[in-house]
């Protein structure tokens, strides 16, 4: 188990509100692989960096919260068979706890249409050698890479009483 400075709590209670994130890949003509993220327009993230996804509707699988996400922010659509797991985070705001989540993660090389900018999010693809995350959330530099490798993962990231800084993320 790695830890990142810190303990962190046990993983978030079921009041955590079940959020899902999805990535999609695509071969650069280069042979390189580029990332789908996008720019936060609105809502929480406003002004950062951030993958597609948000949360799961009543009544909804994780995989078909995928879907309507990815629709919803990019236009564009994936089947849900086509959605890998990636992993789990357990986000944890000690200072808020009604923003507690829990996370399921995809990835995905499959879909159809081109991304187009949302009222929530620009998408734009970036290069996995060169994801910016110093616009981006701190915790993603702990656990996106592990995304980016293939790698499947189980995280707890508790977020310092700012609620923005890492105070701790432990990976299972």
């Amino acid at each position: 188990m790695s830890r990142i400075p810190g303990e962190a709590p046990d993983p978030a209670s079921s009041r955590a509100t079940p959020v899902v994130l999805c990535f999609l890949f695509r071969e650069t003509p280069d042979g390189g692989q580029e990332v789908l993220l996008g720019l936060k327009k609105t809502g929480f993230g406003i002004g950062r960096i951030v993958t597609l996804g948000g949360h799961v509707e009543p009544g909804e699988s994780s995989g078909q919260a995928a879907v309507r996400e990815v629709f919803e922010e990019s236009g564009v659509m994936v089947a849900e068979e086509d959605l890998e797991p990636a992993g789990s985070i357990e986000f944890m705001f000690p200072a808020r706890p009604e923003w507690d989540m829990s996370t399921v993660v995809y990835r995905t090389w499959n879909w159809t249409g081109e991304p187009e900018p949302s009222t929530e999010i620009t998408p734009a693809w970036y290069s996995v050698d060169a994801v910016p995350y110093t616009q981006m959330w701190e915790d993603s530099a702990y656990w996106l890479p592990k995304v980016l490798s293939g790698d499947y993962f189980a995280a707890a990231v508790t977020l310092a009483p700012d609620n923005e800084c890492v105070g701790s993320v432990v990976f299972s």
